[in-house]
C-alpha cells in the first residue's frame, strides 16, 4: 500500500471509528473535535500536528509516530504510547485525560503535561528528565525505576514516588506535595 503525504490540512469533527483514518504521513495538520476512539493508527505518522478536543481513547498505536505533536483537551484513555515508534517521539499535553495510559520505557525528556489527569498511568522505566507536570493529578500513577532528574512536580498532586526506587536528583517539589515522597514510610505529615 502506498503511503500518502498530507500537509497543512484541517480536519474538523471527523469520525474515524467506522472507516478509519487514511494511511498517510500527516504534517502540520490540525484535528479538531475528531473521534479516533479504538481506531487503528498503526504505522501512521503525525509530524508537528495538533489534536484539539479529540477522543483517541483505546486507539491502537502499534508503530505510530508522534513527532512534535500537541494534544489539547483530548481524551486519551488507555493509550499504549509504549507501542509507538520511539524515533523522534515528542509531544505536549494540555488539559488532557490520559488515565490508564502507558509510557513504559520511553524517553520523554522535557515533555510537558499541563492541567492533565494522569490517573493510574504507567511511567515504569520512563526517562522523564526535565519533564513538567503542571497542575496534574497523578493518582495511582506508577513510578518505578523512573528517571525524574530535573523534573518539575511543584504543582502536581496525588502522586506517590519512592525516592529509593526512582532517580529524582534536582527534581522540583513543593512543601505542599513533598508528602508524596514519604508514602512508603507510612508516616503522618500534618
Amino acid at each position: 500500500m502506498i503511503k500518502k503525504h498530507i500537509e497543512g490540512e484541517d480536519f474538523n469533527r471527523e469520525d474515524y471509528t467506522v472507516r478509519g483514518i487514511p494511511y498517510a504521513d500527516y504534517e502540520n495538520c490540525t484535528f479538531t473535535g475528531c473521534n479516533f476512539s479504538e481506531t487503528d493508527l498503526a504505522e501512521v505518522k503525525f509530524i508537528e500536528c495538533t489534536f484539539e478536543g479529540c477522543d483517541l481513547s483505546m486507539a491502537k498505536l502499534k508503530g505510530t509516530a508522534f513527532q512534535e505533536v500537541d494534544f489539547k483537551t483530548c481524551k486519551l484513555l488507555g493509550l499504549r504510547f509504549d507501542e509507538c515508534k520511539d524515533f523522534l517521539l515528542s509531544f505536549r499535553f494540555e488539559g488532557c485525560i490520559l488515565s490508564y495510559a502507558s509510557f513504559y520505557k520511553l524517553k520523554l525528556k522535557n515533555t510537558h503535561f499541563v492541567d492533565c489527569k494522569l490517573e493510574q498511568v504507567e511511567f515504569v522505566e520512563t526517562d522523564l528528565s526535565n519533564a513538567v507536570f503542571q497542575h496534574c493529578d497523578l493518582s495511582l500513577a506508577v513510578f518505578e525505576r523512573t528517571i525524574l532528574e530535573g523534573a518539575d512536580l511543584r504543582t502536581a498532586y496525588n502522586f506517590s514516588i519512592d525516592p529509593e526506587n526512582n532517580r529524582i536528583k534536582k527534581a522540583k517539589f513543593s512543601v505542599q506535595n513533598i508528602v508524596g515522597l514519604l508514602d512508603k514510610y507510612g508516616i503522618v505529615v500534618e
